[in-house]
């Protein structure tokens, strides 16, 4: 997550939008549907201004560690190892550039 994170920090969101809808990596189609959640969000606190006149931006985006589910593998000898399935956290923040 924090890969793509940084790959599309500062990007206007129109073309951080094809990044992520274009990029192979598994995290991308979540990240993409919170970026648009975040676009929604904006365009409701602004009554309904055009996303393409207000040269909208990713302003901040980082990635926090979420709850680790912890599991346990079975391993020869009668030991088990421990699994953490990690999850994440994503904050985004999306601002209109000054004209």
């Amino acid at each position: 997550m924090r890969l793509l994170a940084d790959l599309i920090r500062g990007l206007d969101v129109e073309k951080a939008l094809n990044i992520l809808k274009f990029s192979t990596k598994h995290t991308s189609v979540p990240m993409e549907k919170l970026l648009l959640s975040a676009i929604d969000n904006w365009k409701q606190k602004n009554q309904g201004e055009d996303v393409a006149t207000a040269n909208l931006y990713v302003k901040i985006i980082f990635v926090d560690g979420g709850r680790m589910l912890k599991r346990m593998l079975p391993a020869p000898q009668g030991r088990a190892y421990r699994v953490r399935k990690r999850s994440n956290h994503i904050t985004i923040i999306v601002d209109s550039r000054a004209k």
